[in-house]
């Protein structure tokens, strides 16, 4: 059903228990019936409020389906209403209001799913890499999550805004200093002198070589950097270090088609004395204690489920990785970004706890449980039947760009969101590159380009197909399609709800599905000229609505393949 054709069902069904039970005051929902011989839609609600009423819920159910039956619209919408088991009432809708959905998509085009402006914004944070190195497999699963999250809510009406946060100080900072220090002054990566911590790609060699060269970068939201030449000069090498690699990864983005709206430096919360500030407020808050010469900060006082005290500035001296990140997201809310979504792997689960802590303490405001997280597995490759774990420039693993050369952009965009983030990812290549039913971007891609080649060999104008008479459209595949679509916008929904874009990748398969079981069922380019136009009509829906799921997933959907 449509969502406003549920919302229409939802209040006769109120008025209908009104009528009946007007003390009552349920919960009304819609649900799909186990079985479809038993209907389309299912409610509860003569069995929610039957035992404070006292009553037997099939005789309740018996007088609810009366009274809404005779509710002014009704037969519009429901074909019929029948009681089964304890007290459920299975509802068909009428088939009209299923056909409904073509006019609806024909109207509505590319914004079919769409909601108005809700007036909020939110803020989704993801890659967020150490400018160390290339991007790899783990930041290209960040990248098509977060993107494919960010188109979702913003098809749900939020403002949405893209967040790249640079890990650019602390440790993996130097050593990727002291990395080019050593191969610019021709020390390899097997010498014994090379650094034990250090880098040990191919890309070391190439970024010492050009700052041996005096070369100029600039990476995006950047001041150019040009670099000195001077091997003795470790600051000059990790300015342009850095530099150097955030320009890589921002051509990483540029492959994958993603663009950030702000590139926040880590460094920056430290020169601007957001960090310090923001310790010190901890302080006054009386959340914090010294113990052998370091700053604890209470957070199992703080209702976040943190299950030990944590070290905030260590006794030499330095804060701890969780502090900086308290800053920063401190700087979040007060940009007026109420929610606020982290994309980041597996292994941050633990500062969860503690960056929440750490803003409860700060008592600006900020309710219990923020930001939320989408925590990731690794992917594992394979190709030709074994993991790939080396990539020649990457030195130790597999990058995005790898990814992307070898199976392209659609195809790495499809897999990696396929599947929950939470759960084991086993990126098959040679699955990737098949153009079988196997492959489910290609399963689907070919399922528009299959309807594409169909409206071709009509050679009729689309325009024509808004005066086709959906009420022809009665077979069981056509109502099954027809349903299908119809779900689409509450699928929406749903995904961005549960921060799971693997629903639109779900439903997308099944959507072809029912398009392939459908044309292969039925004939299309029939001889009677309505019966024509009405199925090449319900064709171009979903050909519409198949590119409108693609496009959240940043999936192009060609029209020959």
């Amino acid at each position: 059903m449509l969502p406003e054709q549920q919302v229409q069902l939802l209040s006769l069904i109120g008025a209908a228990v009104q009528a009946v039970a007007p003390e009552a005051t349920p919960t009304l929902l819609l649900e799909r019936p186990k079985a479809a011989s038993h209907g389309d839609v299912a409610t509860n609600v003569a069995m929610q409020i039957a035992k404070p009423l006292k009553r037997n819920p099939r005789d309740l159910a018996q007088q609810i389906v009366e009274s809404l039956m005779a509710q002014p619209g009704a037969t519009a919408l429901i074909a019929s209403a029948e009681i089964a088991g304890p007290g459920f009432i299975n509802l068909r809708i009428a088939p009209a209001a299923k056909q409904a959905v073509i006019d609806a998509i024909r109207v509505r085009g590319a914004d079919f799913g769409r909601a108005p402006s809700i007036g909020r914004k939110v803020i989704v944070e993801f890659v967020s890499a150490n400018p160390t190195g290339p991007l790899h497999v783990g930041h290209a699963r960040q990248a098509a999550l977060g993107d494919a999250l960010c188109r979702l809510f913003g098809a749900g009406g939020w403002d949405v805004h893209r967040e790249f946060y640079y890990n650019d100080a602390g440790n993996q900072i130097h050593n990727l200093a002291v990395s080019v220090q050593a191969r610019a002054r021709g020390i390899d990566t097997t010498h014994p002198d090379f650094p034990a911590d250090g880098y040990r790609g191919e890309y070391i060699a190439e970024i010492a070589e050009d700052f041996k060269a005096g070369k100029t970068v600039q990476a995006a939201d950047a001041e150019p950097v040009t670099a000195s030449g001077d091997v003795d000069n470790m600051e000059d090498i990790r300015r342009f270090a850095v530099a150097y690699l955030r320009r890589e990864q921002d051509l990483d983005l540029a492959a994958f088609d993603l663009k950030f709206d702000n590139y926040y430096l880590e460094s920056s919360l430290y020169t601007s004395g957001r960090v310090d500030n923001t310790v010190q407020r901890l302080i006054d808050s009386g959340h914090t204690y010294e113990n052998e010469g370091a700053l604890w900060l209470r957070t199992t006082e703080l209702g976040e489920g943190d299950d030990k005290d944590r070290v905030m500035r260590k006794s030499e001296g330095g804060y701890t990785y969780f502090v900086p990140d308290v800053a920063y997201h401190v700087t979040k809310w007060e940009r007026g970004y109420t929610k606020a979504i982290n994309i980041q792997g597996s292994d941050h689960h633990g500062t969860i706890a503690r960056v929440r802590s750490g803003l409860q303490a700060l008592g600006v405001g900020i309710p219990k449980g923020y930001p939320d997280y989408i925590l990731h597995k690794m992917v594992k490759v394979m190709r030709g039947g074994e993991e790939v774990k080396i990539s020649k420039r990457a030195g130790s693993y597999v990058t995005l760009r790898d990814l992307i050369d070898w199976v392209g952009r659609d195809a790495v965009r499809f897999f990696l969101i396929q599947r929950r983030a939470d759960t084991e990812f086993v990126f098959d290549v040679d699955l990737a590159l098949k153009q079988t039913d196997e492959n489910p971007v290609y399963y689907i891609q070919y399922a528009h380009a299959r309807i594409c080649s169909i409206l071709n060999s009509w050679g009729g104008d689309v325009a024509a197909l808004a005066q086709a008479d959906a009420s022809l459209l009665v077979a069981e595949r056509e109502f099954l399609l027809m349903q299908r679509l119809a779900e689409f916008p509450g699928m929406l929904g749903m995904a961005a709800n549960d921060l799971a874009p693997h629903h639109v990748a779900f439903w997308l398969k099944d959507c072809a599905a029912d398009f392939h079981a459908y044309y292969n069922a039925e004939r299309v380019l029939v001889d009677d000229e309505a019966l024509k136009l009405a199925r090449l009509s319900l064709l171009a829906a979903t050909r519409q609505v198949l590119a409108n799921g693609l496009s959240l997933l940043g999936v192009t959907a060609p029209e020959r393949m």
